[in-house]
């Protein structure tokens, strides 16, 4: 199994790094195309383990740089998810065996 990485971006910080990368790949573009010049977004995932459990903390860091008449503009964001360690290195926001804490308890049901 692998890290579905749809499902990981949405769980980065909420769903909001995600959509920070969509606005700053917009601008970055409507940049390039008013100048002309070439501009970058960027990001990068450092990945340590959280104490001695099964998981990981996962910092984040959004950069880009688009261009201007007269040079360019630079900005970057750094953000923290904790996430979960499943079989084979799976990443997710949840643990792969939840388990279930408010369900029905057959041997107490009044039926």
């Amino acid at each position: 199994m692998s890290t579905n990485v749809e499902t990981f971006m949405a769980d980065l910080d909420a769903g909001t790094v995600q959509d920070k990368l969509g606005t700053m790949l917009s601008l970055v573009a409507a940049s390039v195309v008013d100048t002309g010049k070439q501009g970058k977004v960027a990001i990068s995932f450092d990945i340590k383990q959280i104490g001695n459990s099964h998981q990981v903390e996962i910092s984040n860091k959004l950069a880009y740089a688009r261009p201007t008449a007269r040079g360019k503009q630079n900005e970057e964001e750094t953000t923290v998810t904790p996430m979960h360690v499943g079989t084979g290195g799976d990443m997710s926001f949840f643990p792969e065996n939840q388990v279930e804490m408010f369900g029905k308890n057959k041997e107490n049901s009044h039926a």
